[in-house]
């Protein structure tokens, strides 16, 4: 029998596993990372990246670029109150909702849960709002729009009495200090969790704020999730894998 030199057999070697075992091409690679909305157990998409379809709203503000649902509004095209992109698949009571969102340095945006539509008003919604805003000082806030206004702010855990002012009862923190997990300008992800009348705000997997409504009066035990776009001179924000869990 002739024996190969080291070197040689090595070679052979390396081209016989390399033949046997191709690369993976690089559209598979892709395809495998391209749906991070479904890659998130028990969560279900709620936008395709593609249409408004299961949505509703006024689409002279919002418009889809690059698989990304965007609000924009310019000083030549101004809003005159707060308006609401609607997702129209149901009225949710507990669930988990995740998003990941990005906002301009001047803007003002939000996700409403348990809400309702505005009388006489297009596209308008009442109800609680997981807050953001370019400058970060209200994002992951608890906010009642049209309703009881501030209901937790970031770094709070509140407590709400029935026809009373919220009673802070606890801290998650200073809120400069997790103002610091937010990226601006930057890709964020929102994650809210409701259950009850507990909801818990979470931006890049931090808890912003905590809210324990015992407002047998006003609180809302279901209703339309909707993103917002609010009254600006000028502001763009933009929302993707966007996703529900009931």
């Amino acid at each position: 029998m002739k024996y190969l030199s080291i070197p040689a057999a090595i070679l052979i070697v390396t081209v016989m596993a390399s033949c046997n075992n191709p690369a993976p091409k690089e559209k598979e690679a892709e395809t495998a990372t391209s749906d991070t909305a479904a890659a998130t157990p028990g969560f279900v998409p709620i936008f395709d990246g593609k249409s408004f379809a299961g949505w509703e709203g006024d689409t002279s503000f919002w418009h889809i670029e690059n698989g990304v649902l965007t609000g924009l509004e310019t000083k030549d095209h101004k809003l005159k109150t707060n308006t609401f992109m609607i997702w129209k698949g149901g009225e949710p009571s507990d669930f988990e909702f995740k998003a990941e969102y990005r906002i301009s340095s001047g803007g003002n945006s939000g996700v409403q849960y348990r809400s309702e539509l505005v009388k006489d008003i297009p596209y308008a919604l009442k109800g609680y709002q997981a807050d953001i805003d370019g400058a970060d000082v209200y994002t992951g806030q608890n906010y009642e729009e049209r309703g009881r206004g501030f209901l937790a702010m970031r770094g709070q855990i509140a407590t709400i009495p029935t026809n009373e002012k919220p009673v802070i009862t606890g801290s998650l923190g200073n809120p400069d200090s997790l103002k610091l997990k937010i990226h601006p300008n930057d890709w964020n992800e929102l994650h809210l969790v409701v259950k009850g009348n507990h909801m818990l705000h979470y931006v890049n997997g931090v808890l912003m704020s905590e809210t324990t409504d015992n407002d047998t009066i006003n609180r809302k035990d279901k209703g339309l999730i909707g993103l917002q776009l609010h009254v600006m001179d000028d502001m763009k924000v933009e929302y993707r894998n966007i996703q529900l869990k009931q």
